[in-house]
């Protein structure tokens, strides 16, 4: 089996909310504001919140996920490095503890992505937003988008269950301030795979066509089962797209043993000073 990797907020999940157990993606702001709040969110394999999940940071302070699959977090006073990772987990995410401005600001967005996919989370920074993910309104052409982690200066949303496609304009506001606008264009990535069980030595292509640009864009893919398959160019692995009309790009996997597998693809967002 092939997964194109997508998360997706509470309302669109199954009934029943993923085991702890099965927590595999930790959603921490890249900046965090000494003394002020943050949320942290994490996600199981198939991009679905998770809840009762323990993140443990750094410096001995942990906190576990509520039944929205996020917690709340208050950053501490000490500016520098600071670690997250999911209790009884290897690897962990790294954020930058920078320290209070000398006065409140409107939101203002410095970096964002150029492109993004309209249906997978992609993250901006800047300065003046909610360290409480729902104190945020986001909205994507007029749409509400779900805020799945955030800091003063940091946010990873998720586009509207509706996705936009081309260039759309996003609105962030913090509360009652005013809104900062800005615009990215959104694409559609769309896999074609064989998804039935894999044989030892059977070679298959993962293809990935993306719309609504014609533009170069670069992918990346993960190989969250390699006892099954390998994953042609190491794992992860990144490709470029074609560009043009037909926009495409392909991952090529061989088989190792007989089992379905699972390979996350994403694209890969470059951040840069945002459309107006």
């Amino acid at each position: 089996m092939a997964l194109l990797a997508v998360v997706r907020s509470a309302a669109a999940q199954t009934p029943a909310a993923p085991a702890p157990s099965g927590a595999r993606i930790l959603l921490v702001p890249r900046r965090m504001i000494s003394g002020e709040r943050a949320t942290i969110a994490v996600l199981d394999v198939g991009g679905r919140l998770t809840p009762g999940v323990t993140i443990q940071f750094s410096n001995g302070d942990k906190v576990t996920t509520d039944t929205t699959g996020r917690a709340l977090f208050v950053a501490p006073l000490t500016t520098g490095a600071l670690y997250a990772s999911i209790e009884g987990r290897p690897g962990r995410v790294a954020t930058a503890i920078l320290p209070a401005p000398s006065a409140a600001s409107a939101p203002r967005i410095d970096l964002a992505p150029r492109v993004a996919s309209a249906t997978d989370r992609f993250e901006m920074t800047g300065a003046g937003f909610c360290g409480d993910a729902d104190k945020n309104r986001v909205t994507i052409e007029g749409q509400p988008a779900l805020v799945l982690a955030s800091s003063p200066n940091a946010l990873t949303i998720l586009p509207p269950l509706v996705p936009p496609t081309g260039l759309a304009e996003i609105s962030v506001a913090c509360g009652k301030e005013e809104a900062a606008s800005i615009k990215i264009l959104f694409v559609l990535l769309k896999l074609e795979a064989d998804t039935s069980s894999m044989q030892p030595g059977q070679k298959r292509t993962l293809k990935v066509s993306i719309g609504g640009t014609e533009e170069r864009v670069q992918l990346e893919a993960r190989n969250l089962t390699p006892d099954v398959a390998d994953l042609e160019g190491g794992n992860p692995s990144r490709v470029v797209s074609s560009g043009g009309e037909a926009n495409s790009a392909e991952f090529n996997v061989t088989g190792k043993k007989h089992g379905s597998f699972l390979i996350s693809i994403r694209l890969v967002h470059t951040m840069a000073k945002p459309r107006r």
